[in-house]
Parts: C-alpha cells; structure tokens; sequence
C-alpha cells in the first residue's frame, strides 16, 4: 500500500510540475499598464510629452499640504494631471507667495526610481509654456522646506514604486487629503 501511494504521489508532482512548464513561446502582450516594471533588461522608455496641458486656471486648482514650516501654498491643476503608462505621474503645479507671487511647473513624477522632470514652466510674458528650461530626472530631495516633489510621491502619487491609481483616484485622495500614509493603518 505505501508503494502504490508513493507512486500516485511521484505521479501527482510530475503532473503538476508539467502543469507548470510550457512550451509555448514568451509572449509580448501588454498585461499590464504598467509593463515597464516587468522589464528584466531595464529598457525603461518615457512617453513622449509632445502636447504640453493648458495653462491652468484658478478654479481647477487643488491645494496640498507641503510642510507647516513654509509660508508657500501649492496647488495641482486638476486638469492637467495623469498617469502614463510608462508608470511617471504628470501634472502642473503651482506655488504661490505670502505676496500672490506664481511659478507654474509642467512636471512629472516616476514612481519607479522616486525622480522628477520639469518639462516646461510657465514663459516670461505668462501666457505660455516655456520648454527651454526642461531637464532630466533627478532624484526627489528629502527634508528641503518646499520639498512639494516628495509631498506628492509619497502622499498623493505613489506607493510600492507604482501609481497609486489613474488620474480620478489621485485627485480625489487630494481633494479627500488622503494621504497613503493615512491609508496605511
């Protein structure tokens, strides 16, 4: 009797363990939208930004809280903000002075490697985009007293190197000041 239930044991794990290979060939289907994470050669690639968003206006803009130590108030333009499929997080912000003073940014968040890019600013005559001032991704600094890049990674964007969702569900944890750390409980 133990002969036979050891075959039908060695039998079992053989059928499963045939269960588990495949033949078939890797496929390129996009599983997720987020496929740039599965990438095992780290052949990330950044959308294209060739449409800049239009400049914001006042009654589509959310406050968020940066830091308590700062007299500056920020703002995300609710209609600006998305979620690309390479996995980086684009919105304009705004921050205004005590005295009413605006810098407008165009920028992105990539949750992946917690780096940003500015992709424009606002121009001179403010009534445009200005591209020349775009750079790279850099990393996100820690503990600087306007440090609105890493208020929005690690409040509002991201979590486990990934989007916290798409678009609706960031602006309505913002308009909710949901934070992820007050999610995790």
């Amino acid at each position: 009797m133990k002969a036979f239930a050891l075959a039908v044991a060695c039998v079992a794990t053989g059928a499963l363990l045939a269960g588990c290979s495949s033949t078939k060939a890797p496929s390129n289907k996009d599983d997720s939208a987020f496929t740039y994470l599965l990438d095992r050669q780290g052949n990330w690639v950044e959308n294209k930004v060739d449409t800049l968003p239009a400049l914001p206006q006042d009654s589509n803009l959310m406050p968020f809280e940066v830091s308590g130590n700062t007299p500056l108030h920020f703002s995300i333009d609710s209609q600006s903000l998305t979620v690309g499929t390479d996995g980086v997080v684009r919105y304009t912000v705004v921050v205004t002075s005590p005295s009413g003073a605006r810098n407008v940014n165009y920028e992105g968040i990539r949750c992946d490697t917690y780096e940003w890019r500015l992709y424009a600013g606002l121009n001179a005559d403010h009534n445009g985009w200005d591209r020349t001032v775009q750079n790279d991704f850099t990393r996100i600094e820690n503990g600087e007293l306007n440090a609105y890049q890493a208020a929005l990674y690690q409040d509002y964007f991201c979590a486990n190197k990934m989007p916290q969702g798409k678009a609706p569900q960031i602006l309505e944890n913002i308009h909710y000041k949901r934070t992820a750390r007050s999610q995790i409980r």
